[in-house]
């Protein structure tokens, strides 16, 4: 099934992050499904999103929630089978809009009939000579990268859980299986791949040990342990070009889009992952991490636009999947939630590829989960957990919060209020769900936002992050002090839901965004509905 794409329509896209297993449950059993995401799809409409990152379907023991995969050309019955997928493909398409599937190609589950059938797919590895690991290679979830396998008499490696086995890519029939595994899927219709750890595929063909930076400290965090390292040699094979290279050329056939994890945090080696060759796009993940001050947030911006060959190929992330919800990691309640807008509002007006993460449009912040409703295998406490990021989405005042018919669901629904529901939002003007709908908007119409060229601007007052696109000037008050500038314009979004029409000056609070236009370009605003406050 060849597509009629046009090439790079993902530079025009307003993406989504959608977490499957917590985004809507139809079939009573307190695990969102894909019949979830079709009956809700007009609320992503309505919000301005074009493009869905869907989270693993297929089969899997869930030892990781679906990144362990057992069988990579079907879809779980627990997410409601095939017949559902093609349903939400069939839906995704007749609005207009694309669909981006995970593909999980640096580990396969332990369950998945390779390992025990094809074990030459994986990557073995005899003992030290100390009878221990074959090299001082850690798990990016903490501990030692390798297991010792009694029945082989090896240690296979693994960069995540031991349940999750790393393929040797190395193997031509490994390289053979996924070019098929591609061709599978894009012939059931998706717009492209969002492939997960793309940093991490080609290993070091002698499996050396990496360098240490300090020392290793086994009852460190995960963070800590894996920082202990110069990853010279466990991550960034430059062999893994090859592999997308090949993808991309396949995906070109159909008109889809490669995306990659790439969780790297130099932005120079980042730039190697988007050579322009395999990889369309690929994720900077540093905006996650950032401390909430000016310089920081220009550095960890700008660092990354800098290297690469085309910042439109940088898709740009404020809250994920992974991480401390952007709300609680700055700070919290009404602060951390005007910062998060006013991230988001850098983010959607750089170049490059805007996502929102499930519910960040409701300003939601980091679900309550109590040790003994944990899910996640990774971390030894709640606060270590990613749990608290994908607790079920909020829908609706009630049970569960319109989230699932049942009395309970596989999380937790995360200590939510009524006001945080996508319903009550919808209906009140001012909310964060109608400010984040009109931020995506400005981006969708002001083709400059999409396609134009970055100035940073150093003239204003040393807390305030300032920008220019074209026509469009973008400011973000960083400090804790009002800030009063100097500038004539339209504005075309104000994160405060305060200001429209002309001004001749900006009085900026703290936390505050405004975009706005140039007035001697006498361009059209873009509505943003009536102003408000929360």
């Amino acid at each position: 099934m060849v597509k009629d794409a046009t090439p790079g329509w993902w530079f025009d896209a307003a993406g989504y992050s959608l977490y499957l297993r917590s985004f809507s449950d139809t079939d009573g059993d307190g695990v969102g499904d894909l019949a979830g995401i079709s009956e809700r799809l007009d609320y992503l409409t309505d919000l301005g999103i074009n493009l869905i990152w869907v989270t693993p379907f297929y089969p899997s023991p869930q030892a990781d929630f679906g990144y362990d995969v057992a069988d990579y050309c079907a879809v779980d019955d627990l997410y409601g089978g095939q017949r559902q997928f093609d349903r939400l493909v069939e839906e995704v398409h007749r609005r207009g809009m694309r669909i981006v599937v995970d593909l999980v190609p640096n580990h396969s589950s332990a369950k998945h009939p390779w390992f025990d059938q094809s074990p030459d797919y994986y990557i073995w590895a005899k003992a030290a000579t100390d009878g221990g690991a074959p090299n001082n290679w850690v798990s990016y979830f903490g501990g030692p990268a390798w297991t010792f396998d009694e029945a082989v008499g090896k240690y296979y490696l693994h960069l995540f859980l031991p349940e999750q086995p790393d393929l040797n890519w190395r193997n031509p029939s490994v390289r053979e299986e996924f070019r098929s595994i591609l061709r599978f899927w894009l012939e059931q219709g998706v717009d492209g791949f969002r492939v997960d750890v793309a940093q991490g595929l080609v290993k070091d063909k002698h499996l050396r040990s990496n360098p240490t930076i300090g020392p290793l400290d086994p009852e460190a965090t995960r963070e800590s342990q894996w920082a202990s390292l110069d990853h010279r040699y466990d991550i960034l094979q430059p062999e893994s070009q090859k592999i997308f290279k090949e993808w991309k050329q396949i995906c070109a056939e159909y008109g889809a889009v490669l995306i990659g994890e790439t969780s790297v945090e130099d932005p120079e080696r980042f730039a190697e992952l988007l050579d322009g060759e395999g990889l369309d796009a690929g994720f900077w993940l540093a905006p996650m991490h950032h401390e909430w001050s000016a310089e920081s947030i220009r550095q960890v911006l700008s660092d990354p636009i800098e290297a690469v060959r085309d910042p439109r190929s940088i898709c740009w992330q404020g809250s994920s999947l992974d991480e401390v919800r952007a709300t609680t990691r700055l700070g919290g309640g009404q602060q951390g939630r005007e910062r998060a807008l006013a991230l988001s509002t850098l983010l959607w007006c750089l170049p490059g590829i805007p996502f929102l993460f499930q519910g960040e449009e409701l300003g939601l912040e980091q679900g309550i989960v109590k040790p003994d409703e944990r899910a996640d295998p990774v971390g030894d406490d709640v606060a270590a957990s990613r749990d608290g990021c994908r607790t079920p989405m909020p829908w609706e005042p009630g049970p569960m919060f319109g989230f699932t018919t049942a009395e309970r669901s596989w999380l937790p629904a995360g200590g939510r209020t009524d006001d945080d529901t996508v319903l009550v939002q919808r209906a009140t003007v001012g909310s964060w769900f109608e400010r984040y709908r009109a931020l995506i908007q400005v981006r969708m119409e002001r083709p400059e936002l999409r396609s134009g060229a970055i100035e940073w601007i150093d003239k204003y007052p040393p807390d305030v992050v300032v920008f220019r696109r074209g026509s469009v000037v973008v400011f973000v008050n960083a400090g804790a002090e009002a800030v009063s500038i100097q500038e004539r314009g339209e504005v075309l979004f104000d994160s405060f839901w305060q200001l429209t029409g002309t001004t001749n000056r900006l009085k900026l609070a703290p936390n505050q965004a405004v975009v706005m236009v140039e007035v001697f370009q006498n361009q059209k605003r873009p509505s943003m509905g009536s102003p408000g406050q929360l």
